[in-house]
């Protein structure tokens, strides 16, 4: 079980592992969190951000704001060789959420369980690693950055605790670990203070694409040069998660049939909800102890407003990802009846940018179940009332485990049945991993 396990932090540079190393034993003292020192106050994450790419706090000047930027053009490098290399230390950053140190701030984060809020956990985490490519990019001679920086896939996030304590001081830490030409893979770490020592909490890893100024184009970023085997050995696996990505995309149920296993799955499913009352392929009957997946959804719906635009006047990822992660939770807890705890997300991808007034329809699926695990697929569309179209922005997936044992869910027709199969999937993957 989920509480039972260990948590063992992914391998980092050897200076960064003692950077995160030190400063984490005694008292909880505040560190110093002023501008050009480590850490930084998670509250200023965002501050910096809208720094680097010159943004207005007032939705007013959003327009101005915009058109300034396009002057930025002519800092875009031509070639990626023009540009200097960096290091994985270049881009660490440490950044730190006083829910011990701070009490104020702590009610934003606490949901009625006393426990803390992890679609919460998801914004600052999308934040975070914004940052971090800002820095890994950063030119010195440059005030404003002409790159715009967004998260272009969530690959993964694994969690090792089931409680994430309310009152104690949170530390998230990450580095550039992975980059391409126009992409870069970013490794955090979320880790919470207990008795005078940070214990790790949860490892994500994020894929960021920059662009150009006005977010039309890809954009050259630098170059990432290991510095050690251990670095280098980090680098490879960044190379490795990409090319799982793209057979997983390729093995995709939208694009191939299942395999001569996963049919036999599915026709077993079928044969076992068949009433053997009548001689019909549509009489079907429930078996025990289970759920059909058509009785397993939530739906929601969100209007977008300024207050949830990002740096570059869309709406915040990290919203996206909090208010996905609050439906597929209370979807899991209708299902199993009792309260969900998340293990694992992943697979998220932003296949298109939400403008700021749209209406967002926000579907929640069980669809796959084992033991004690609930797997929950969240499917985001903006809706145009001018046009009645439909469009998919977000695809989400979320593995929670419950409390108890739960029904097991069932598919009754053959797109349903794609749904059990991907989330089969899905499920394997994260099991492998945890």
């Amino acid at each position: 079980m989920l509480a039972t396990r260990l948590c063992t932090m992914r391998k980092l540079p050897s200076v960064l592992a003692r950077k995160l190393t030190s400063g984490t034993s005694g008292s909880p003292v505040l560190p110093d969190m002023s501008e050009g020192h480590l850490p930084i106050h998670v509250n200023n994450v965002r501050s910096r951000l809208r720094d680097i790419v010159g943004a207005s706090t007032n939705w007013r000047d959003h327009v101005q704001a915009m058109q300034e930027r396009k002057a930025l053009h002519t800092l875009l490098a031509k070639r990626q060789e023009d540009l200097p290399p960096r290091r994985m230390k270049d881009s660490y950053l440490e950044v730190i959420l006083p829910l011990g140190s701070q009490p104020e701030i702590r009610e934003k984060y606490l949901n009625v369980h006393n426990s803390v809020r992890f679609g919460r956990i998801l914004e600052d985490l999308d934040s975070l690693g914004v940052l971090i490519c800002y820095t890994h990019t950063k030119q010195e001679t440059q005030p404003r950055s002409p790159l715009s920086i967004v998260t272009a896939l969530v690959d993964k996030i694994n969690l090792c605790k089931k409680i994430i304590y309310p009152d104690c001081d949170i530390k998230f830490t990450g580095n550039v670990s992975w980059v391409g030409r126009t992409s870069m893979e970013v490794k955090m770490h979320m880790l919470q203070l207990h008795g005078g020592d940070y214990s790790p909490v949860l490892d994500a890893t994020f894929v960021m694409v920059a662009r150009d100024p006005e977010n039309k184009r890809p954009a050259f970023v630098n170059p990432l040069i290991p510095e050690s085997p251990e670095e280098e050995e980090i680098f490879k696996q960044g190379e490795l998660n990409k090319l799982k990505r793209i057979d997983f995309s390729t093995a995709s149920l939208l694009k191939m049939a299942p395999t001569a296993e996963e049919r036999n799955i599915v026709h077993d499913i079928f044969l076992n909800t068949l009433d053997t009352r009548t001689v019909s392929f549509r009489s079907r009957k429930l078996p025990p102890n289970s759920v059909w997946m058509e009785d397993a959804k939530l739906k929601g719906l969100q209007i977008c407003h300024p207050q949830e635009r990002n740096i570059f006047n869309r709406i915040f990822g990290g919203f996206l990802m909090r208010k996905a992660f609050e439906l597929g939770w209370a979807t899991a807890c209708s299902y199993g009846s009792s309260r969900p705890f998340i293990v694992s997300v992943d697979d998220i991808m932003f296949q298109r940018p939400v403008e700021v007034g749209s209406l967002l329809l926000l579907s929640a699926q069980v669809c796959y179940t084992e033991k004690n695990y609930i797997q929950v697929r969240v499917h985001s569309e903006v809706y145009d009332a001018d046009t009645r179209e439909h469009q998919t922005t977000n695809i989400f997936h979320f593995t929670f485990i419950s409390e108890n044992e739960v029904p097991r869910v069932i598919p009754k027709t053959y797109g349903e049945s794609m749904l059990y199969l991907d989330g089969k999937r899905h499920f394997a993957a994260i099991m492998k991993d945890i």
